[in-house]
C-alpha cells in the first residue's frame, strides 16, 4: 500500500452546505482542529469518525474519502 495521504473531499462537501469548520466539529462532536487536520490531510481520521462525518454531511464514507491510486 502507497505511503500517500488519505484523499478526501471533507471542504467540498462542508461548504456545499455552508458549514464553517466550527459548525461541523460542533455537529460531529469534535473540535474544530480536528476538522482542520483531516481536511489539509494532516489527520486520518478513524472509522468511527469517517462514519460520523459522512452521516453529518448526508453521505456516505467513500464519497468523502478515498485511498491514492
Amino acid at each position: 500500500m502507497s505511503s500517500d495521504r488519505l484523499h478526501n473531499r471533507l471542504k467540498e462537501f462542508r461548504t456545499q452546505q455552508g458549514l464553517t469548520q466550527a459548525d461541523l466539529a460542533e455537529k460531529a462532536g469534535v473540535s474544530r482542529k480536528t476538522i482542520n487536520t483531516v481536511e489539509n490531510g494532516v489527520f486520518i481520521p478513524s472509522t468511527i469518525l469517517a462514519l460520523t462525518l459522512a452521516s453529518v454531511l448526508g453521505t456516505r464514507v467513500e464519497d468523502l474519502f478515498q485511498l491514492p491510486e
